[in-house]
């Protein structure tokens, strides 16, 4: 079995780990709003989903965002406006708020009764890799039929959990080839 890169890109090779990619395409699935904080509707959005119930208020608050009843009023009435560090927080709570609310939905999606789901391995750029040092990696795709963990470190933030989970339980089934798909372009798997 060929061992983790260590000094990926020492040619020119250019890609992105596949983790990382997995964790993108799963916060595209997740729906996130796309109005940014910034803006008085993505602000709006965000906070009518924090404080819709009960169980949201405590969420958010376990997630970070930490101010009074009161605040949170003049905020949502436009009487006042969150400083920068405070629409940081709100992001941060709706994301970690919103990742906890889909996880369940798209692990039944993704696993599909044990059918799984397919997840298509887009190879790295060689294309600024020196031609005697450029080897063959081609397109392939796999059956992931076990997402709990995937979407467990996801869920987490736990990225280095994610990279490991992603590597041991999906990158490994490719066969003895398995390293030339720790770094790729895309990554490609819908719900």
């Amino acid at each position: 079995m060929p061992e983790r890169i260590n000094e990926f890109g020492k040619f020119g090779a250019r890609g992105i780990k596949g983790h990382e990619l997995v964790a993108r395409q799963l916060d595209d699935l997740a729906g996130f709003v796309a109005t940014p904080v910034q803006q008085r509707r993505g602000l709006m959005a965000r906070l009518n989903y924090l404080t819709r119930s009960e169980h949201a208020r405590n969420a958010a608050r376990e997630a970070g965002l930490t101010v009074t009843d009161r605040t949170l009023k003049a905020w949502t009435e436009g009487k006042r406006s969150p400083s920068r560090k405070n629409l940081e927080r709100i992001e941060t709570a709706y994301r970690t708020v919103r990742r906890h609310n889909v996880a369940r939905y798209l692990l039944s999606r993704l696993n599909r009764q044990g059918r799984g789901t397919r997840v298509e391995f887009h190879p790295l750029s060689q294309s600024q890799v020196a031609r005697p040092f450029q080897r063959v990696v081609e397109y392939r795709h796999l059956n992931v039929r076990r997402w709990d963990g995937i979407v467990g470190a996801w869920v987490d933030h736990d990225y280095s959990r994610l990279d490991d989970v992603w590597v041991s339980e999906v990158v490994q089934d490719l066969g003895s080839q398995w390293g030339q798909y720790e770094y790729v372009s895309n990554i490609g798997f819908s719900a």
